[in-house]
């Protein structure tokens, strides 16, 4: 059985021009891309996602830099998708990412770690559908 998880190429991977390079490794994964788009996040969108956070104390910097520039949110299917990519990426904080993960490849630090990932079947779903409307999804993949 398939399930969804939402990947967000942040700013920092568009910056770096690693976004090539990230769907790559996301691809050979076994991960299907459903939907994928360019967007500049505005302060309210950005608060809007991140609204779990809200009372952690990184709130206020994650806000500032997931709207300081593009990202690439990317509605993702795969058998087991969340673990699977969570896996992937790697540990938030790249010094402690496995090797081989994207975050350990290319993330500079742990704000600027180049991939969200969902951590939960039920984030997932509500995520993708801050980016992506149902209709959105069966029109880019050709479904009516």
């Amino acid at each position: 059985m398939s399930n969804r998880t939402l990947a967000i190429l942040k700013p920092d991977c568009v910056k770096k021009n690693l976004i090539g390079k990230v769907i790559t490794q996301i691809q050979d994964a076994g991960f299907t891309v459903l939907g994928m788009k360019m967007v500049k996040l505005t302060e309210d969108s950005a608060k809007g996602f991140y609204e779990v956070h809200e009372a952690r104390p990184f709130f206020k910097d994650l806000i500032v830099y997931m709207t300081s520039g593009p990202c690439v949110p990317i509605a993702l299917e795969k058998e087991n998708a969340v673990e699977d990519f969570r896996k992937l990426i790697g540990a938030t904080d790249p010094a402690k990412a496995a090797e081989g993960t994207i975050r350990k490849l290319y993330a500079a630090s742990i704000q600027e770690n180049i991939v969200h990932g969902s951590d939960s079947d039920e984030n997932a779903s509500k995520e993708i559908s801050h980016f992506f409307s149902s209709k959105e999804l069966l029109e880019i993949n050709g479904w009516k």
